[in-house]
């Protein structure tokens, strides 16, 4: 009788590669900082719009600055949400071309999982929204709302509740982030590009085919690429399409794929430059100037009573979670992976609930899909911000009952006792490493036999005579 094949599992969540795992660390690192400063905007801009300066507040935001010559007199809120969220997408162009090149999504096999559970978790929110909103004949045009994480909020949720996640969580809520970016960028590029002026967006085309050029004749220069940068968006803009869109097909231009000699590719390097603008300043802004909402008790009252906004808070928290959840399962169960041996999956349902919590794309969606009617759209503003709080306390409750667990695979995976630079877990079949172990061990032994001497003899001093 022939014996059965041998199963070829692989392991979903595991250990990453130790460049991996260090370029997930630092990102992270910059993304909880901002997460937290995006924490602080969100708040402020509640408490401005909801005291006696909230006259202040609206004069503020609305206030016109620009080019009128160039179709650029804009206001304070739609400069942050046009222009300085170019910022945020461009990084995110960044990150999805590392990440197709030298991340997660490199090996088709590995990022079918990621992309499959980003993939599940934007169909089933959306389709939350729709059946909330069929049912409750309310409209249809906030269904992409919902769909998008914040990976800064999620992780400054994290800092605040003191709960640290396993490199091999981190790195899936990451790449899940990036996926998840990935398709509101499609999203905000199809659904919500009504006219296009076509002279314009050729101009933009042109300046983008310019900056890949430059690219790859290895000019440099910041003072060359940020002035074609302004040009691109500003036409890209005036064409109708999203501004943003221009920041992420510049970020996905830039390369990202080390050469001999090289210790960060051109794009690690922009990317590690720009970041923190990005999530310090640009982000925080955007929310201080789209998230102020009046909210009241009959306000907090009408997000559950109107469809459109119950909608979004169901997709967010419901949605959100059973589809990455699900998509998770069912891409591992047909693809014959198998889920880490550290991690269970009710750990992976804490991290899908974890992902509910939408803001700054979901508010910049919500802008987009209810644009011209102020009253709903700050309906659905506070839809997302109670949304994400659910999630958020959810998800919190969750991780909470597994960071014990969390916090001993944190510390195993940084112990460094030979003190090499390099943790541990990553150096267990280097015979140098057991070498350094060994000589560590005869060190610690020879000291405490020193101890145990001197002891010793102290106590043999004492016995003596007075």
């Amino acid at each position: 009788m022939a014996a059965p094949a041998p199963r070829n599992n692989r392991k979903v969540m595991g250990q990453l590669s130790l460049p991996e795992r260090n370029f997930v660390a630092e990102a992270l690192r910059t993304e909880t900082v901002g997460g937290i400063l995006l924490l602080l905007a969100a708040i402020a801009a509640l408490i401005w719009a909801n005291t006696p300066l909230s006259d202040a507040y609206e004069s503020v935001r609305g206030f016109h600055i620009g080019p009128e010559s160039l179709g650029l007199d804009l206001s304070i809120q739609h400069w942050a949400a046009d222009g300085l969220l170019a910022v945020f997408f461009f990084v995110a162009g960044i990150e999805l071309k590392r990440e197709l090149v030298a991340g997660e999504l490199r090996d088709p096999k590995a990022a079918i999982l990621p992309v499959v559970a980003a993939l599940c978790g934007m169909i089933a929110p959306a389709l939350v929204y729709v059946l909330v909103n069929v049912t409750g004949d309310g409209s249809l045009s906030g269904w992409a709302v919902p769909t998008a994480t914040d990976i800064a909020f999620a992780l400054a949720v994290l800092a605040v509740i003191g709960t640290s996640l396993p490199s091999a969580l981190r790195a899936f809520l990451l790449t899940l982030a990036v996926v998840d970016d990935l398709f509101a960028i499609l999203i905000i590029a199809v659904f919500f590009t009504s006219q296009i002026s076509f002279l314009p967006l050729a101009g933009a085309v042109f300046g983008l085919a310019l900056f890949w050029l430059l690219l790859r004749k290895g000019v440099r220069g910041w003072y060359v690429y940020v002035p074609l940068g302004l040009a691109v968006w500003a036409l890209m803009y005036n064409s109708g399409v999203h501004a943003t869109i221009a920041g992420v097909a510049m970020g996905l231009m830039l390369r990202c794929s080390r050469r001999d000699g090289e210790a960060h590719s051109p794009g690690e390097h922009i990317e590690h430059l720009v970041r923190p603008l990005s999530a310090g300043l640009a982000v925080p802004l955007f929310a201080l100037f789209s998230a102020g909402v009046a909210i009241s008790g009959g306000a907090i009252g009408d997000v559950f009573a109107q469809p459109e906004t119950l909608g979004v808070v169901l997709g967010l928290v419901v949605g959100k979670t059973i589809g990455i959840f699900g998509g998770t399962w069912l891409a591992a169960r047909f693809t014959r992976a198998e889920l880490s041996d550290d991690l269970a999956w009710p750990d992976l349902f804490a991290v899908a609930s974890l992902a509910g919590i939408g803001f700054t794309v979901s508010l910049l969606i919500g802008e987009l899909a209810f644009d011209g009617d102020a009253q709903l759209t700050d309906g659905v503003k506070a839809a997302v911000l109670c949304g994400s709080l659910i999630a958020a306390v959810l998800s919190g409750i969750l991780l909470k009952f597994r960071n014990a667990k969390y916090r001993k695979l944190t510390e195993d995976e940084e112990r460094d006792e030979d003190q090499s630079g390099i943790p541990d877990i990553y150096e267990v079949g280097d015979p140098a490493y057991h070498l350094r172990m060994a000589a560590l061990h005869e060190r610690k032994a020879a000291e405490h036999r020193k101890l145990a001497d001197s002891a010793a003899a102290g106590g043999a001093d004492d016995s003596g005579p007075a």
